[in-house]
């Protein structure tokens, strides 16, 4: 019987961390401009977050090998944290402790930069088209 009711309260424990960590996470997709229900769909949300973060490509494929995952997400982590403005201990945090640090970033005040931390510099005007004052 108790350990019917443990089991339950752990169930009902992690049900509520990973609402929060998909929540977080869709938050942080939509504060980038991505459809916030990419998270939800395996490997296109690793796609996704690569661009986000504004690394290369290829580094989707680093997650798929033992070891070499733990430097790719650390990589992965730390241009997402660069492109919120935020540090590299941050983009750290966001690799080994996502379920925290997901969250911080998507219900938190940071604002998406862009790709790398780098601010999107808006096109000039274009002069073939009529503009009105």
């Amino acid at each position: 019987m108790i350990g019917g009711l443990i089991f339950l309260l752990f169930s009902l424990g992690m049900l509520a961390m990973m609402v929060l960590c998909i929540a977080g996470i869709w938050r942080v997709f939509a504060k980038a401009g991505e459809p916030g229900w990419a998270c939800l769909v395996p490997i296109w949300n690793l796609i996704v977050l690569v661009r986000i973060a504004g690394v290369p490509g290829w580094y989707v494929v680093l997650l798929f090998f033992p070891l070499v995952n733990i430097v790719g997400s650390v990589l992965i982590g730390i241009g997402v944290a660069k492109a919120f403005g935020q540090s590299e201990a941050y983009g750290v945090g966001l690799a080994f402790l996502a379920p925290i640090f997901y969250p911080l970033l998507g219900f938190g005040p940071n604002e998406y930069i862009g790709p790398g931390g780098i601010p999107a510099t808006p096109r000039p005007p274009d002069p073939y088209t009529p503009q009105t004052f």
